[in-house]
């Protein structure tokens, strides 16, 4: 009981602390990337085709997930591929969403990129709570979850036409569901292996938004690689970190799951 107190208070407070800040707008610079180099034709080059590893750990995780070999053992209770099934529709969509985003960084085609990243956390963090808390709970939110993920860029969208930007409610989905995720995993007990891989790829994220955040400097280290393809590419490698948990848990729980009755 005590988990669960503690998990509402801190989501609560959360909710509470971010609606209590005025509304935050776009910041109109945050579409000037450092690196604004074209090639092959394509401008702003790096930034585009850095979303490539995206499609490629999107696809891995969902053959992971729907294969004989590793989707039917690595789940105690097959529902739970659905979620991790958005994990990885949401990053494979990203692959394109961003491309899109980076080929002219505006407010509408900035759109397309948040809405699949918000498909991947509601996943996830759905996946994380079904296999911490309980899978009951997890299909009660999963539907709920998504629909709030996209409200959240939809809400942004319309609040910036509208000329009142504001992104409390994305920026709760995207840092909120994070601080959740964490807080699941030092508060629950782990029921299957593979926890250090999602640990890492969370790591890998954290890492991925430090670049983001220092995107100029990077790039002024050579002229070579920007903060922010670099943000790309960990955050792709902290994805693929879920895929090698999932393929770890098929391996070391797949006799034991080919053993239980199916029906």
């Amino acid at each position: 009981m005590t988990r669960y107190v503690v998990l509402a208070i801190v989501v609560a407070v959360s909710v509470m602390g971010v609606l209590s800040q005025s509304p935050i707008a776009q910041d109109p610079t945050y579409h000037l990337m450092a690196d604004r180099r074209s090639l092959f034709g394509i401008p702003n080059a790096l930034n585009v085709l850095s979303n490539l590893p995206f499609m490629i750990v999107g696809a891995m995780g969902l053959a992971a997930v729907f294969s004989r070999k590793t989707g039917d053992t690595a789940f105690r209770d097959r529902w739970l591929r659905w979620p991790y099934a958005a994990v990885f529709v949401g990053v494979a969509l990203t692959a394109f969403g961003s491309a899109y985003y980076h080929l002219i960084p505006d407010n509408a085609r900035l759109v397309w990129d948040r809405l699949p990243v918000t498909v991947g956390f509601m996943g996830l963090l759905t996946a994380v709570l079904a296999e911490r808390v309980g899978v009951r709970l997890g299909r009660i939110l999963f539907v709920q979850l998504l629909v709030i993920g996209a409200g959240s860029v939809g809400y942004w969208h319309l609040t910036e036409a509208g000329g009142a930007g504001d992104l409390r409610l994305y920026a709760l989905v995207q840092f909120g569901t994070l601080l959740i995720v964490a807080l699941l995993l030092l508060l629950y007990p782990a029921r299957e292996p593979g926890t250090k891989y999602l640990v890492t790829g969370l790591a890998a994220y954290a890492a991925a938004k430090g670049f983001e955040m220092a995107d100029g400097q990077i790039l002024a280290i050579g002229q070579i690689l920007s903060g922010h393809t670099l943000k790309h590419i960990l955050a792709a490698g902290g994805v693929a970190c879920i895929v090698r948990m999932i393929r770890v848990r098929a391996a070391r729980l797949g006799p034991a799951v080919a053993a239980e009755p199916r029906w």
